[in-house]
C-alpha cells in the first residue's frame, strides 16, 4: 500500500457546548497549519448548510482562500461542493479566483448529495438531484475548460489546469464510471450505504466495485486519481482512543436522524464500524487490510464522527504523519518541526 499523497480532512464540526464559529474556524486553521508542518500533501473541507453538528462551513472557497494565505505548500480540496445547490458559473468564478490566489493549489471536488434540509433551503426539495447535478457539472466543466460563456467571452479570471483537477464523489459504480469517463478524480467516502442483505460488509468490499468501474472507464493514457477518505482517530493510549471514539459516536448518533443524508446507523457500534481508531500500531494494522485504500492515490484522514476535540485532533494528526502513514508507505517531506 503506497498512497502517493496524505490528506487531512475537516468538516469544521463544533465539538463543545458554547463553541462559536470563530473558534471552530481558528481550530481548523491550526490543524491545517500543523498538517503542512508535518508534510501532509493536501487539506480538504466539506460544505454544509444550517446544522453546525453536521458541518460548520457553508462557504468553502472563502475559508480556503484564508487558509491558502497562511500556507505555502498544502494543496486544498473541496469534498465536496454540493453542486446541485449552486450556480455553476459562480462556482467556476470563485474556484478560479481561489486557484489564482493560491498559486494553482486547488483540487475541486463535486457531488450531487446533501442533506434534506439543504435542498429545502434552496427550494430544491423535489428536484431530481442527479439530473440537476449532471447539468450543472457540464456547465462548470465547460467554463473551467475555457469554453465561451457569452459570445466569445470566457471565464474571468481563466483557470488554466483547474479542469484537470476536478474530482467527483459518488456512492455508486455508475457514478464512478462517469467520473472515470470524464477523466476526473474519484472521491470515496469514509462511510457507505449498506445493502440490507449484507449489513456487515467491510467498507472496502463495498467500494471495490466503484474502484473497478472507475478504472475501467478512464480514457486511454489518463492517470487515475482515487481519493479514499477514511475516519481515523489515533491516540497514544488504546483506552483513551476507545473512550473518545465511543463518546463521539454517541453524539453523532443523536443528531444523525436530523440530517436526512445517506448515512444510516442505529447504534454506536454501527457508527464506528467504518472508523479506524486506537494506537498508531493498531490503526496501521487496520488500515493495511483496506483493499480499496491500496488502490488509492490519495489517503485522506478525518476524525469525524469521533470529533474528539481540538487537542486530541492535533495529536492524532501528528501520530498519523509520524507513526501510521509511514507504515503504509508514505514518506513525509517535513518542512519544519511543530
Amino acid at each position: 500500500m503506497t498512497p502517493q499523497r496524505l490528506g487531512f480532512f475537516t468538516r469544521l464540526v463544533r465539538t463543545a457546548a458554547g463553541e462559536d464559529a470563530a473558534t471552530v474556524y481558528r481550530h481548523a486553521l491550526e490543524q491545517i497549519e500543523l498538517s503542512e508542518r508535518l508534510g501532509y500533501d493536501t487539506a480538504w473541507v466539506a460544505q454544509h448548510h444550517l446544522d453546525p453538528a453536521e458541518g460548520g462551513l457553508p462557504a468553502p472557497f472563502v475559508f480556503l482562500a484564508h487558509a491558502a494565505a497562511r500556507t505555502e505548500h498544502l494543496r486544498f480540496g473541496t469534498a465536496i461542493v454540493t453542486l446541485a445547490l449552486e450556480d455553476p458559473i459562480r462556482v467556476a468564478e470563485d474556484a478560479a479566483v481561489l486557484d489564482t490566489l493560491a498559486g494553482g493549489r486547488l483540487e475541486l471536488g463535486f457531488g450531487a448529495g446533501g442533506s434534506r434540509h439543504a435542498f429545502e433551503l434552496f427550494d430544491l426539495a423535489g428536484a431530481d438531484r442527479q439530473q440537476v447535478y449532471a447539468d450543472k457539472l457540464a456547465r462548470v466543466t465547460a467554463a473551467l475548460a475555457g469554453a465561451p460563456l457569452v459570445g466569445d467571452r470566457g471565464l474571468n479570471p481563466p483557470a488554466p489546469g483547474l479542469r484537470n483537477r476536478l474530482w467527483q464523489a459518488t456512492f455508486s459504480a455508475g457514478g464512478a464510471g462517469r467520473a472515470g469517463a470524464a477523466g476526473d478524480g474519484l472521491l470515496l467516502s469514509k462511510s457507505q450505504p449498506r445493502d440490507p442483505d449484507a449489513p456487515d460488509a467491510p467498507l472496502w468490499e463495498i467500494q471495490q466495485p466503484l474502484v473497478e468501474a472507475y478504472l475501467a472507464a478512464l480514457p486511454a493514457g489518463a492517470k487515475p486519481r482515487i481519493g479514499a477518505s477514511r475516519g481515523v482517530f489515533v491516540a497514544d493510549d488504546h483506552d483513551e482512543a476507545a473512550e473518545l471514539a465511543e463518546r463521539g459516536a454517541a453524539r453523532f448518533l443523536n443528531q444523525l436522524g436530523r440530517n436526512g443524508g445517506p448515512e444510516v446507523a442505529n447504534s454506536v457500534a454501527e457508527v464506528l464500524r467504518d472508523i479506524y481508531y486506537g494506537t498508531p500500531d493498531e490503526v496501521a494494522e487496520q488500515l493495511a487490510a483496506d483493499t480499496a485504500l491500496r488502490r488509492a492515490t490519495d489517503f485522506i484522514v478525518q476524525v469525524h464522527p469521533v470529533d474528539p476535540g481540538h487537542a486530541a485532533t492535533l495529536r492524532s494528526i501528528e501520530l498519523i504523519a509520524t507513526k501510521v502513514a509511514p507504515q503504509l508507505g508514505w514518506r513525509s517531506e517535513e518542512r519544519t518541526h511543530p
